[in-house]
């Protein structure tokens, strides 16, 4: 497949003026780092085949009747310290608090899924009594891994220290991550994949007042979403995840996401443009439920 380039380096074909960062209500951080990842590499390819991808998709939703990039969306291409994990995150973490601080709405662009664990203290920092939503096909709640507590392995297990995580999807655990499990915040996907929906409430009856959304694509069925470092059978489809993210999204606050581990394939674009589409579908629904006129 032949890949042309984009003509500008923001997210979606819009007018240049609601690519303004002073305007903009959503700032779409991109994080392209593969530091520690340990299968597939390619993740910090992903930021910009998600940037490339959303030149493909129509700005108005067919969904909710909305052209929610009216908002304002600053893709933001940050210089970060991508010398070592640790570093990794606390960069990350500057930028994305300083963001917050002046009311934006900060998505991460990965990168492996490593790149969240700054967001998250941002945004722990900033949001009191913070939840954070997990979708994943593994736990990463490992205390340490190849001999760094921020490899991507541990992500969740330091997002524990921040606020409450949900867990989502859910279909590889080591051992020694099994002590660092909440059972009744974890929803394994052969308990929910296919079944009644009703387990989505109780995701959300978990949750508090604000939450980040960290999703992994990994989370996803690899027959929806093949394009991922450590691809896994048995995961959510699209439906399942959209549905999911409306309920959240409609009756909680949402404060910050992050959309990782995408590693693009140059013959097929297929996964980046689903990644792009997920992150505009976020942002749509959130305009929808506490901005937009609710007329769709």
């Amino acid at each position: 497949m032949i890949r042309f380039p984009k003509e500008t380096d923001y997210f979606l074909d819009m007018d240049a003026c609601f690519a303004e960062e002073e305007r903009a209500k959503y700032v779409l951080m991109k994080v392209p780092y593969d530091g520690t990842s340990t299968f597939i590499k390619g993740a910090d390819k992903g930021p910009e085949a998600i940037i490339a991808a959303s030149d493909s998709l129509e700005l108005y939703d067919v969904v909710y009747g909305i052209e929610a990039y009216s908002s304002g969306i600053y893709t933001d291409s940050p210089a970060l310290d991508f010398s070592t994990p640790e570093r990794m995150a606390e960069s990350v973490y500057q930028k994305t608090i300083s963001h917050i601080k002046r009311e934006k709405i900060v998505g991460l662009l990965g990168g492996e899924h490593s790149v969240s664990i700054g967001a998250i203290r941002a945004a722990s920092e900033e949001f009191d009594h913070l939840s954070i939503l997990q979708i994943d096909a593994h736990a990463d709640l490992r205390e340490s891994y190849h001999e760094s507590p921020y490899n991507h392995a541990c992500v969740m297990r330091r997002a524990q220290q921040y606020g409450k995580v949900v867990q989502v999807g859910i279909r590889s655990v080591c051992a020694e991550e099994k002590i660092n499990i909440v059972e009744e915040n974890i929803f394994y996907a052969h308990e929910i994949v296919g079944k009644n929906p009703e387990w989505m409430q109780r995701v959300c009856d978990q949750l508090t007042e604000n939450v980040y959304l960290t999703i992994d694509l990994d989370g996803l069925d690899p027959s929806v979403m093949p394009a991922t470092g450590t691809p896994l059978p048995g995961g959510l489809h699209w439906h399942e995840l959209l549905n999911l993210l409306q309920l959240i999204i409609k009756n909680k606050q949402l404060v910050g996401f992050d959309v990782v581990e995408l590693c693009p394939q140059p013959e097929n674009a297929v996964s980046d443009v689903l990644a792009a589409t997920l992150v505009y579908k976020m942002i749509t629904m959130n305009e929808f439920y506490h901005n937009f006129p609710k007329f769709a």
